[in-house]
């Protein structure tokens, strides 16, 4: 069964991509009103009580596809994003909140699992130093309403006790990193982000549950990475993963929680709710990296 309902539609972002939801329940929100699915959609993103910490967590791979020569499996990956909600700075409806979290993603040695630091590209030669993800803030404000005053849809999926939702988010955009005439050569952002969230209605809906059990798969098709100095080469990236929300901080890999004390201490925990700071990306990320090596 697939239920159509209204909810505020969410810009992509690691894993903060929108949800939405189904039928009623009686065990405990009634998800045929706003309200209800608003208050399904925090427990899902986070948790009711403001200020409690979630993480979620994922794992996969990061494949190449080059014309004329067979894909390459050049990273496996491991992510994680942490988060917590509050109320919204400037409500539209009821119950409308924010979510501020970081979030980080790293590269490993396909064969070892080891955390790379260089990498040596196998199609220019070149050892480069490895760039992971480390997004601070990704930050988002969710409401039954939409900006301009009137509902959106989302679909959710329903069969039994289950509900699951995909998103596929086609990305187009003048790339941070290019220059002032990009509309004449080239250079824009072009990519495709793909999630999926998967969970038991049971769960999400009952008046015992204050934050949602939630099973995640990201996808995204893109360009080269910037760091990897590939320049206009043809060819385009995949990564493929999945993972959850996990019950607690410490349910992270053993690597990504030594990574985290060694060199990011702040992303073991979140924001703060009145963080206010302009949303990072990777792309904004490496752009402010070179800008400060260039000015030293």
């Amino acid at each position: 069964m697939r239920m159509i309902l209204s909810l505020f539609p969410m810009p992509a972002a690691a894993l903060a991509a929108g949800l939405l939801l189904g039928t009623g329940s009686a065990q405990g929100l009634d998800m045929s009103t706003p309200e209800g699915q608003l208050q399904a959609m925090r427990r899902i993103q986070c948790a009711e009580e403001d200020g409690r910490p979630v993480t979620y967590w994922w794992n996969g791979e990061m494949w190449s596809r080059v014309p004329g020569e067979p894909d390459r499996l050049l990273f496996l990956v491991e992510g994680m994003n942490i988060r917590q909600c509050g109320p919204a700075a400037e409500p539209r409806g009821p119950n409308d909140f924010r979510m501020v979290s970081r979030e980080v993603l790293l590269y490993k040695d396909p064969v070892t699992g080891e955390v790379l630091d260089a990498w040596e590209n196998p199609w220019t030669g070149e050892t480069v130093e490895v760039l992971h993800i480390t997004n601070d803030p990704v930050n988002f404000s969710f409401s039954s309403v939409g900006r301009d005053g009137r509902p959106v849809e989302q679909r959710l999926n329903i069969v039994g006790n289950h509900w699951w939702l995909t998103s596929t988010v086609p990305l187009f955009y003048r790339n941070p990193l290019g220059g002032d005439f990009q509309e004449a050569v080239g250079g824009v952002y072009h990519a495709t982000e793909m999630f999926n969230f998967f969970g038991d209605m049971d769960n999400l809906t009952s008046r015992r549950t204050r934050t949602a059990e939630v099973r995640i798969g990201w996808v995204r098709v893109s360009g080269w990475l910037p760091w990897m100095k590939m320049g206009d080469r043809v060819g385009i990236l995949y990564f493929h993963t999945a993972g959850r929300k996990l019950d607690r901080y410490e349910d992270m890999s053993d690597v990504m929680k030594r990574v985290i004390a060694e060199r990011f201490p702040d992303y073991s925990s979140p924001p703060p709710l009145d963080d206010d700071r302009p949303n990072e990306t990777s792309w904004t990320f490496f752009k402010r990296v070179m800008e400060e090596r260039y000015a030293q």
